[in-house]
């Protein structure tokens, strides 16, 4: 398996971000020409399937991994009170938790306290990681 980093940790799945995403644009296209055309029951119903579709695409990425943010918080929450014995500061956020995730236990007290301090983004917390601790498992 190729070493993960910054420049290659992001996950495109082909059938969903392109393929699916392609689709549903072109139906939402298409059902505001066929709108244009003529209001008809049909044209409507088109329309109202193009956004409902729209929706649907944004809602079946959005739950799981809102789910997945959950449990990366649990298990880095768990990690880190191994490390230290306290929980995790309650100003880091939920996208700093999880690019902290990518820190191997020497990096992550210290990046944890400098994330507070200075506010990183999530991005700047990947970039500031050294040695990085790649995660294949995610969705």
């Amino acid at each position: 398996m190729q070493e993960q980093n910054f420049k290659n940790h992001a996950k495109l799945v082909p059938e969903f971000h392109i393929l699916m995403l392609g689709i549903t644009i072109t139906v939402i296209i298409l059902s505001v020409i066929y709108l244009f055309s003529g209001i008809t029951l049909s044209s409507v119903m088109f329309f109202l399937l193009g956004i409902s579709s729209l929706l649907g695409f944004s809602k079946i990425r959005r739950f799981p991994l809102t789910v997945q943010d959950r449990a990366i918080r649990a298990e880095e929450n768990l990690r880190y009170f191994t490390l230290t014995g306290k929980l995790f500061d309650s100003r880091l956020t939920i996208k700093q938790i999880v690019a902290l995730r990518f820190a191997p236990d020497e990096e992550l007290v210290a990046l944890t306290e400098r994330a507070i301090s200075e506010n990183m983004s999530n991005k700047e917390i990947k970039q500031a990681i050294r040695n990085w601790k790649s995660d294949h498992h995610r969705a």
